[in-house]
């Protein structure tokens, strides 16, 4: 098992994120936003300063958490920004030698809802394009169940995996995202449902009012889930993103100081978890 964490929430230079890796004592970081820009949507001027502090830093890039089908986008949206999203990210990915892109499916037309159907079939359709790039560059989509048609249920998870049949889709489990997104569903029977096809893990912990928690200290059943994977075999990422301090993507940064402080304690907690 490897471990990895979403460097914006530990702050929002690439010096902090790899400050803060190397603190904890990982070697590894996953990287959304560096100073309020996605990595895969920067100028190729940034993404060189942003890929030269890393190189120079020694950590190495584990996932491009992407905007692909993300909650700011919808089915109903321009599906070409998506496609030209990770034909921009493939060489970004491969200079930091990452096989890992996070991505999602695509959330309904708040203003004019589709039927669930035809938005499970142009889910479908779309990912389908995105696997035929990734197939042809040899890098990985891991579907985090979140914003989207599959993060509705494990059923639509599982469903998406077959339907694709790829080995350039994967799917990336967040223990947190069940307890938002799945309220009533218990979240071990989730990820008992999804556990076959899961290539990366996002650690995120709330208690019973929704208030992230540290890992192990809420209702995702964080531990409980980590000793199986450990039990299991699994070998791949474990990646963390606390939600405490910041919450990045909704343009929630907190206190520098506090945001970095909270990070640290975050990762630590999690390998005190898995070690002991």
């Amino acid at each position: 098992m490897k471990f990895s964490g979403i460097s914006d929430e530990a702050g929002q230079t690439i010096e902090i994120q790899i400050k803060a890796h190397k603190e904890i004592g990982w070697e590894y970081m996953e990287i959304r936003n560096v100073d309020g820009e996605n990595l895969t949507m920067m100028s190729d001027e940034k993404f060189e300063e942003v890929y030269r502090k890393v190189n120079e830093s020694g950590m190495k890039v584990s996932c491009f958490a992407s905007c692909i089908g993300n909650w700011a986008t919808k089915i109903s949206g321009d599906f070409k920004k998506d496609y030209d999203e990770l034909k921009r990210a493939i060489p970004r990915m491969k200079r930091f030698n990452t096989k890992y892109i996070r991505v999602m499916s695509w959330p309904n037309d708040p203003d004019n809802p589709w039927e669930e159907e035809r938005w499970a079939e142009e889910v479908i359709r779309r990912m389908k394009e995105l696997i035929k790039i990734a197939e042809d560059q040899e890098i990985i989509l891991v579907h985090e169940n979140c914003s989207g048609w599959g993060g509705l249920s494990a059923e639509n998870m599982v469903r998406l995996v077959k339907e694709i049949n790829s080995p350039s889709f994967k799917l990336l489990y967040d223990t947190g995202n069940v307890l938002h997104y799945n309220k009533g569903v218990e979240p071990w029977d989730f990820y008992m449902k999804v556990k076959p096809y899961i290539e990366y893990v996002h650690i995120k912990d709330y208690d019973k009012e929704e208030k992230a928690t540290f890992p192990g200290e809420g209702e995702a059943k964080v531990k409980e889930i980590l000793m199986d994977l450990k039990k299991s075999g699994y070998n791949s990422f474990v990646s963390i993103e606390p939600h405490i301090a910041s919450v990045v993507h909704e343009g929630k940064v907190g206190d520098p100081e506090i945001t970095y402080k909270t990070y640290i304690t975050y990762g630590k907690k999690l390998i005190s978890i898995f070690f002991k």
